[in-house]
């Protein structure tokens, strides 16, 4: 069950924009979003929520948050509901996901495929003509391709049996980490193969694909996972990329400028995977 929380409506002249999740980087996302759009921000942790509802709202933007389980169908609906209200909608940016230490196989592939699915068949119909959809994939995904025979079974994540059929399917443990790789795959698989819908009413949708980004998800894995060390050090620019700068790109992903950007996964991740696939000159391919 979706429920609003704190909030207010100080700005009901401006466009709407919605943002689903309340970490780091979809607060980052959404004070962005918050100096020329109203605010609906949507998260399961009614604390988390809260807390930056009401900084929004005293930092002068107009806020409301709505506590909603993305992996709840009924939840997403009464959600889209919210949003229909308030609307018309201008912006989606969808921001929750979990990392490989924050869940198991099942866990991740729930949240960060299930939920944006449901999430992005809610809006759909909400959409029209300037409308512009973000959904956050991940650097992960173009690590390693991914079996083709799978992809029927992730094109279709709201099937009854779908966590059954993706667990077993592939030919490799069904590690936390493989359900990172295969849930953002097919998110950007998902944002691709929904663009003609999406412009059918006038609107876009992409995915945008950050590397290392400085967030407390981002900390959390760098502590589980050393090897991290490595992929930064590996990085052309020498370093993790901010909130700020993902949450710069959603803004202008969504804004006028970008009115002919569909359908497509827009990588920001400092060179990282232009290193990994050319090595500069005299490195070992």
């Amino acid at each position: 069950m979706t429920r609003s929380t704190v909030g207010t409506s100080a700005r009901p002249d401006l466009p709407l924009a919605v943002v689903v999740g309340a970490g780091g980087m979809g607060a980052a996302i959404a004070r962005r979003l918050g100096a020329r759009n109203r605010l609906i921000v949507a998260d399961r942790d009614r604390a988390s929520l809260d807390r930056l509802v009401a900084a929004l709202c005293g930092e002068g933007h107009d806020a409301r948050g709505v506590v909603c389980d993305v992996t709840d169908r009924a939840a997403v609906e009464e959600f889209a509901e919210v949003v229909a209200k308030a609307g018309p909608l201008a912006a989606l940016a969808h921001v929750v996901g979990l990392s490989p230490s924050m869940g198991d196989f099942r866990t991740i592939m729930a949240v960060n495929l299930i939920g944006a699915r449901l999430i992005h068949d809610a809006m759909l119909p909400l959409a029209t003509g300037g409308t512009a959809a973000i959904f956050i994939a991940s650097l992960a995904a173009h690590a390693a391709p991914i079996d083709p025979s799978l992809h029927a079974i992730l094109d279709d994540p709201l099937a009854p049996v779908f966590l059954d059929r993706i667990e077993t399917a592939p030919d490799e443990p069904a590690t936390p980490t493989l359900a990172y790789r295969l849930s953002k795959s097919a998110l950007i698989r998902l944002c691709q193969r929904e663009a003609r819908a999406w412009g059918a009413q006038g609107a876009r949708i992409l995915s945008l694909s950050p590397g290392l980004i400085a967030t407390p998800m981002g900390a959390l894995e760098f502590e589980k996972q050393p090897m991290k060390y490595d992929l930064l050090a590996a990085t052309p620019l020498a370093r993790e990329g901010t909130m700020l700068e993902i949450a710069a790109t959603v803004d202008f992903l969504i804004s006028r400028d970008a009115s002919f950007i569909s359908g497509i996964d827009i990588l920001v991740d400092g060179g990282l995977l232009a290193a990994t696939r050319h090595p500069a000159s005299g490195e070992p391919t």
